[in-house]
């Protein structure tokens, strides 16, 4: 193959005209290929080119993530050495299918994602994992309907290093007994909402895969019994004990080993272990970086406190780099033994926590200078004061949160973007942050995440500024700031070509054109735009002629849309997987349309006027890669209980809801008429 390549490749055209692409070898193709694979349109458009170019990029596939499972027969002859197989858009795979992939990629086949998928058994696994030796990595997540026999299957994956089993039910500590037997190579294993696994199951994997770095035993009934032996992992980075309600300092107490590799704890949701227990745990851990803490582990379930006691377990630990306390409350004794740590803290996650000040904050970040991640999210006692401390010493943050911080002033805003010029996160929600706070902002040349959802207080003036002056933004929320118009659209979609997220829902000043200026992020990936009465098909035309790569689109109660916004969706919005139709103004016509979409998989359709029995069928036939559609309760009597099951039987999840009507109702303000967005429940 390598010699092959390496040979110049015969003419694209057997006309005698030079074509450039005639010198270039097979491996320099194949490095153009690798600067195209995040862009799957300029990939098709490349094996498009030429029958030498198909045949090239053919070859070149290693990553595949089939829209449905009935496209694969197809894929199996184009693609002769995918080596990382993604089915998470293909809910019904079935043993036969499996059979079909351990057989055509059993030489090259490394990793398999089965996560959203369903109706394959231990046979189907069996197959899979006997034939593909070269597998390293598997996800199982949500596999539900898998027993201890399908477990016994995984066993056979010699090879295996990354297997992840969250919310396999079914599967107990008999079946966990059989993978720790067969899988030694194991480094990480998730076993997440696995209720039927215990102390044994646990103890076995430690005891037998000795290689193990990363293992979540979140919600497990486990106790001290198997941490013993989960501590002797002499390659352990990565524990999570989210939810283990079983532990408990008593038990924690009795524990002989340590566990010195450890990088990174989560004990959230641990309401029985207090400093006591923590300390049993980590103790002899010279390498903890991260610990997770977050609503719990603390003297009493109902009012988790951060306590000198507690923090003073961490106190050994130099190169801890990461707290996470959200939800816990915070005492003073608490503050001054976090600020006495002598560890280089990086981040620092106090969102919820109730009892921080300004006092505490204040003394705590001047002896954290070098923090780069900060979440004060609802920290609702801080106030102007805490904002200049913060900015003052820690001008190297990178993120901050702090969301519905109500007593910041405006004025605080403008420090943030006068001191920390590094910022490339900012979640300024339902704060007083203004226009001049925005200008002052737009200093962050960095910044990709901008949420200023409930900022009532910002306008075009300020947003202008952020547009023109923070080229790198990928994501903006101006969720229900309702100053905003079209003109501070405009300014975002001139001036920030990587735009991938953005919400203004319930915004009344945002027409067409702001859509029309959003066509023009070709980026743009999530678009949120319910409840804003202004904007129409036209606009939505726009979006789907210039967004080609939408994959998310909330549109509920946006009245003007009809099925003249469905009809380009579907033509031009191919990478739509999710949609919300719900109050629209379209019909039948238009959801028949929508649903030729071949990657749309979930949807949701609450009180569409003109949608019929019959339409609502068709339309759901026609969408094959369909997972999760919501409905109104009253279509279950009228659709044919075949079609349901037909789609059930597909992998198709239907959730029914009975919620009411809401009207909008149209008050007159003077002689000008002005209509308010009013919603209101009928009876």
């Amino acid at each position: 193959m390598k010699t092959q390549s390496k040979r110049r490749r015969q003419p694209l055209s057997p006309d005698s005209s030079p074509n450039p692409f005639d010198i270039l070898t097979e491996e320099i193709v194949c490095k153009i290929l690798d600067h195209l694979h995040n862009d799957p349109f300029a990939t098709k458009a490349f094996s498009l080119t030429c029958k030498a170019f198909y045949f090239i990029e053919s070859r070149h596939r290693r990553i595949l993530k089939p829209l449905r499972p009935e496209l694969l027969p197809r894929i199996f002859r184009r693609y002769p050495f995918v080596s990382h197989l993604d089915l998470s858009m293909c809910p019904r795979v079935d043993d036969t299918t499996l059979n079909v992939i351990s057989s055509t990629w059993k030489a090259t086949l490394q990793s398999i994602n089965l996560s959203r998928s369903r109706f394959f058994t231990n046979a189907g696994l069996s197959s899979l994992f006997v034939n593909c030796s070269g597998l390293v990595e598997v996800d199982l997540c949500n596999a539900m309907q898998l027993t201890d026999l399908a477990a016994s299957a995984i066993a056979e994956a010699k090879n295996l290093e990354r297997l992840s089993l969250a919310r396999c039910k079914s599967i107990t500590d008999m079946g966990i007994g059989c993978i720790a037997v067969g899988c030694r190579k194991l480094r990480s294993l998730c076993l997440k909402w696995c209720l039927r696994v215990g102390d044994l199951g646990v103890e076995l994997i430690a005891l037998k895969c000795k290689q193990i770095r990363s293992l979540d035993l979140s919600y497990l009934p486990i106790t001290e019994k198997s941490l013993n032996s989960v501590l002797q992992l002499q390659h352990l980075e990565d524990l999570v004990l989210e939810g283990c309600h079983g532990i408990d300092d008593d038990g924690l107490s009795t524990l002989d080993q340590s566990c010195k590799s450890l990088k990174m704890l989560n004990l959230s949701n641990c309401q029985n272990v207090t400093h006591t227990g923590l300390s049993s745990l980590i103790n002899g851990t010279e390498q903890l970086q991260q610990i997770i803490l977050a609503y719990g582990s603390s003297v009493s379930p109902k009012l988790p406190k951060v306590t000198s006691d507690l923090v003073k377990c961490l106190n050994a630990y130099s190169k801890l780099q990461s707290i996470k306390l959200d939800g816990c409350t915070v005492t003073w004794s608490g503050i001054k033994a976090m600020a006495s740590l002598h560890s280089p803290v990086k981040e620092l996650s106090l969102s919820k926590c109730l009892g921080l000040t300004d006092d505490g904050l204040s003394f705590l970040v001047q002896s954290h200078k070098d923090l780069r991640k900060l979440d004060i999210t609802c920290c609702r006692k801080i106030t102007y004061t805490s904002i200049d401390i913060i900015t003052n010493s820690c001008t190297s943050l990178t993120s901050l949160r702090m969301e519905s911080c109500s007593l910041v002033p405006k004025e605080a805003f403008v420090l943030i973007g006068a001191r920390c010029s590094f910022l490339e996160e900012l979640d300024a929600t339902d704060n007083e942050i203004d226009d001049e706070g925005l200008k002052s902002i737009s200093r962050c040349s960095k910044l990709s995440i901008l949420k200023l959802g409930i900022c009532s207080n910002i306008s075009d003036e300020g947003l202008a500024k952020v547009g023109s002056s923070c080229s790198m933004l990928k994501e903006v929320d101006l969720y229900r700031s309702v100053a905003i118009s079209d003109a501070g659209i405009a300014a975002i979609g001139d001036g920030c070509p990587a735009l991938e997220m953005i919400n203004i829902a319930y915004n009344d000043k945002i027409t067409d054109n702001s859509l029309v200026s959003l066509s023009k992020c070709r980026m743009l990936k999530a678009l949120e735009i319910r409840g804003c009465l202004g904007v129409s098909s036209i606009g939505l035309l726009a979006i789907a002629v210039g967004c080609k790569q939408l994959t998310v689109l909330d549109i509920k109660k946006c009245f003007n849309i009809n099925d003249n916004g469905m009809l380009p969706l579907a033509q031009f919005s191919q990478n739509l997987k999710q949609i919300n139709l719900s109050y629209c103004s379209v019909t039948d016509v238009g959801l028949v349309a929508l649903a030729s979409i071949s990657r749309l998989q979930n949807m949701t359709i609450l009180h569409l006027a003109g949608l019929t029995p019959n339409g609502l069928a068709a339309a759901l036939l026609a969408c094959r890669a369909l997972t999760k559609v919501k409905l109104h309760a009253s279509f279950r009597p009228l659709l044919p209980q075949s079609i349901l099951g037909y789609m059930e039987a597909h992998g198709c999840v239907f959730h029914w809801r009975d919620k009411a009507f809401q009207v909008r109702l149209t008050e007159g303000n003077g002689s000008q008429g002005m209509e308010a967005a009013l919603w209101k429940e009928q009876q």
